[in-house]
């Protein structure tokens, strides 16, 4: 049977793409090595800048964000490199094993998935590290599995404080675009994201930010690279070309993708997240459920990981929705499957769009026999209807 009206896609990326943004995506083909190419690559690259905070380079891959992380530590280090992170999530741990594979020695920081890096841990262990092994800490800014974000500024601040020289990468993925970011302000060297949240964009593009001591660290670093090498990129980037065939039509969608951020202004588009981080929030508390990360402070304002009562199936629940009610909400990831479900909230996003993903999730709770108290819904409608969009 033919479904009708349009399926809500409200897992936390890849998110809806704006019918402006698939418009410039269908344009036709150009030549990658033509005289529209560097125009079109020039904006693109000024765009992100300002997304990312930065005045530094920036670079663009046709690729996933995983081969953002890769590209991020082949360039900056080399084999048998010690690197501190932090076990946060699914993808902290992900990033780990690409780390691994690559022959880095990773120190894991354990931790239970609910709660943030603790700063005065990155200090302390910063500080007993006096012959500074360490040469990156690696942080997930805004973990997508938990529904978690790390406050970048204090990791920074601890750094400092410990007087370390290692480099700081930062995973973007689920918060540029979403979350407030400052590359530059927050003293990040390498800065990595992707088009697929936040950005507004199918999946396929790449991106990196990255400091002047990245760059210098670049020149002595011996992981192999080819692909994700920076200084092949950034040779040719200077002439808005790339080194290989660049996704042409997703920079089409990039830049208008960037021309709807700056159109809307970045202040308004933190603001309208975090606004509809906290309706969703207030949701789940009305359903009587308990959000998985443990600490207010550091919800959340593109994901809510929601966890199920005891003795029942997140994923069982989503199939319910997704077959009753034509809605797809995130997954449990690693540890956390069929124990959680995520609510997506970021991107081309509204009220009237979270309203009825909200309800849908309060009618697969009914339709799923799922215990829960049905004041969700109201609660996310009074809080959107006394707060200004």
């Amino acid at each position: 049977m033919r479904r009708t009206g349009r399926h809500f896609l409200q897992i936390p990326g890849p998110t809806n793409v704006p019918d402006r943004v698939l418009q410039a995506i269908g344009r036709p083909t150009i030549d990658h090595r033509g005289p529209d190419l560097p125009v079109l690559a020039g904006e693109t690259v000024e765009g992100l800048r300002s997304v990312f905070n930065t005045k530094g380079p920036v670079l663009t891959y046709p690729g996933s964000a995983t081969g953002g992380w890769e590209a991020a530590l082949v360039n900056s280090l080399s084999p048998g490199d010690r690197v501190l992170m932090f076990d946060q999530g699914y993808f902290s741990a992900t990033w780990e094993k690409v780390g691994l594979r690559l022959g880095l020695q990773v120190h894991l920081v354990p931790g239970d998935w609910r709660r943030a890096v603790d700063p005065n841990v990155v200090e302390s262990m910063l500080r007993e590290d006096t012959k500074h092994q360490y040469k990156a800490v690696l942080v997930v800014h805004n973990e997508t599995s938990t529904g978690v974000t790390n406050r970048i500024a204090d990791i920074r601040q601890a750094m400092d404080s410990a007087s370390h020289p290692a480099l700081l990468m930062v995973d973007s993925v689920s918060s540029l675009g979403s979350i407030e970011y400052l590359h530059d302000d927050w003293d990040v060297d390498v800065t990595i994201a992707g088009s697929q949240k936040g950005m507004m964009m199918p999946p396929g593009l790449c991106f990196h930010a990255v400091s002047e001591k990245a760059l210098a660290a670049s020149e002595s670093a011996r992981l192999p690279r080819s692909y994700w090498d920076w200084n092949a990129m950034l040779s040719l980037n200077e002439t808005g070309f790339h080194p290989y065939t660049p996704a042409t039509n997703l920079l089409y969608g990039l830049k208008e993708a960037l021309s709807l951020l700056a159109e809307e202004g970045l202040d308004h588009v933190y603001a309208r997240h975090a606004r509809h981080g906290e309706a969703t929030r207030r949701a789940v508390e009305g359903w009587g459920l308990e959000i998985f990360c443990s600490c207010r402070e550091e919800r959340s304002n593109t994901v809510t990981a929601v966890m199920m009562p005891d003795g029942m199936s997140a994923d069982e629940f989503r199939a319910v929705i997704l077959e009753r009610f034509d809605m797809s909400l995130g997954s449990g990831l690693g540890k956390l499957r069929g124990k959680v479900f995520r609510i997506g909230h970021l991107g081309d996003f509204n009220d009237l769009m979270l309203a009825g993903t909200l309800a849908g999730v309060e009618l697969g709770l009914m339709a799923g026999g799922i215990p829960h108290k049905k004041d969700g819904v109201r609660a996310a409608l009074d809080f959107l209807a006394e707060t200004s969009a």
